[in-house]
C-alpha cells in the first residue's frame, strides 16, 4: 500500500431509526420519513443492521443511496445466516442470496460488509479459512471489503490475524465493551466499533475520551501507531495509512448521535 495514498477518517452510528434520537438528535417534529437524509447530513457513514436479521428489498437499497450525499458511506451488516451457523464452510448459498438480493444498489455508497458472529462462536481455523474463500472480492465489477466481527476470546490468535491478512479483510476492533479486543490491522482500512457512551455524559464520552478516539482515528489514517489497544501481534511503530471507518454503537445509544458528531468536530470531518 502506497504511504501516499489519501485516507479517509468516516464516523457514524448504527442505523438511523430510534425512537429516542426523536426531539435530541432529530428536531421535535422532523418526518420521520426523512431521518436518514437528516442523519447523512450530519455524519460521515452509517451503519446499516436490519440486514442482519432479513433481507431488504432492491427498491429500499436503492432509495437511501438517493437519500444520502454524493460522498456518504454506508457499512453493511451481513445476514445472520452466513455466520450463525455451526459449519461456516457451507454459507455458499446464503452469501451469494445477500450479494444478488439488491446490497448492490447501493453502487458507489456500499462501504464495508460486517460479518458478525456469536460471542459462542469460536475460531475453527479450516472452517473459518473456507469461509474467508467464500467471501467475493467484487461483485458486478464494484470491489468490496470485507471486515470480521468475532466475539470469542479465541480469536485472539496470531493464526488468526494471519489468516484474515492472507484474505485482505478487516478485523473489526470492538473497544469500550465485553467482548476481545484485536486491534491488529490486517486489510487497507479498520473497523472500528466503539461501545461505552453513558447517560450521565451529554456527549456520550467525557472529553478526554473522545480526544483518545479522534487520535487513534488519526493515527491509523496517517500510519501511526494508535495509543493503549490491545494487539495480538507485535506492532510496528509505523503502519501504512488506512481508511478508517468508526461506529458509536451499544452503549447508551440515545448518545450515540452526539458522541460520533464530537469526534467528527474533533477530526474535522
Amino acid at each position: 500500500m502506497s504511504r501516499s495514498r489519501p485516507t479517509r477518517i468516516r464516523i457514524g452510528i448504527g442505523g438511523w431509526t430510534y425512537a429516542p434520537w426523536r426531539g435530541s438528535f432529530y428536531p421535535a417534529g422532523h418526518p420521520q420519513r426523512r431521518e436518514l437524509e437528516y442523519a447523512a447530513r450530519r455524519l460521515g457513514s452509517i451503519e446499516i443492521n436490519g440486514t442482519y436479521y432479513g433481507s431488504q428489498k432492491p427498491e429500499s437499497f436503492a432509495r437511501w443511496r438517493d437519500e444520502t450525499p454524493d460522498d456518504f458511506v454506508f457499512a453493511v451488516k451481513a445476514p445472520r445466516y452466513a455466520t450463525n451457523r455451526r459449519v461456516l464452510a457451507q454459507a455458499g448459498p446464503t452469501i451469494e442470496r445477500f450479494f444478488a438480493g439488491g446490497v448492490m444498489e447501493l453502487q458507489g455508497k456500499l462501504g464495508p460488509i460486517n460479518w458478525q458472529f456469536l460471542p459462542t462462536k469460536a475460531f475453527d481455523p479450516d472452517d473459518f479459512a473456507a469461509f474467508l474463500g467464500l467471501l467475493p472480492r467484487t461483485v458486478d465489477g464494484r470491489a468490496l471489503r470485507h471486515a470480521l466481527e468475532v466475539r470469542h476470546e479465541s480469536f485472539r490468535a496470531p493464526e488468526f490475524v494471519e489468516l484474515a491478512k492472507a484474505h485482505g479483510v478487516a478485523i473489526v476492533l470492538a473497544a469500550d465493551g465485553p467482548y476481545p479486543q484485536i486491534a491488529d490491522p490486517t486489510s487497507d482500512f479498520v473497523y472500528a466499533r466503539i461501545m461505552g457512551t453513558r447517560e450521565s455524559e451529554a456527549l456520550g464520552y467525557p472529553a478526554d475520551e473522545l480526544d483518545l478516539w479522534a487520535r487513534r482515528a488519526r493515527a491509523w489514517a496517517t500510519g501511526a501507531m494508535p495509543e493503549g489497544l490491545d494487539h495480538v501481534q507485535p506492532m510496528p511503530k509505523a503502519d501504512p495509512p488506512r481508511d478508517v471507518f468508526l461506529y458509536v454503537i451499544s452503549g447508551h445509544k440515545p448518545r450515540n448521535p452526539a458522541a460520533a458528531i464530537a469526534l467528527m468536530e474533533r477530526i474535522g470531518a
